[in-house]
């Protein structure tokens, strides 16, 4: 499939880049990543592999388009959890330590 990733275009078929990943160590994954067989790769560092291009000159989103156009599983940057709001009396109840539920 033809994709363009940083204004080249590529050629890239899903088996080869399962082939060109095989035995590369994945990289924690501190924002957008990709799933390719059973590891989770984070997007950048498999655009660096299959593109032979510095990570500088391309974007996760461009990565992230072509490989879901291939098929992968793409995930964004996951996003916190947003803490549980709590009233007033539960905030000064946990803040003492009580166990208290109001």
């Amino acid at each position: 499939m033809r994709v363009v990733i940083a204004r080249f275009p590529f050629e890239l078929v899903k088996s080869e880049v399962q082939d060109a990943m095989k035995g590369i160590k994945p990289e924690p994954v501190t924002g957008e990543s990709v799933t390719i067989g059973r590891r989770t790769y984070p997007v950048k560092q498999v655009g660096e592999v299959i593109t032979r291009q510095d990570r500088r000159d391309f974007t996760a989103s461009e990565v992230s388009r072509a490989l879901t156009r291939l098929g992968f599983t793409c995930r964004d940057t996951f996003a916190p959890v947003p803490a549980p709001v709590l009233t007033p009396l539960q905030n000064a109840a946990s803040l003492l330590g009580s166990a208290a539920h109001v």
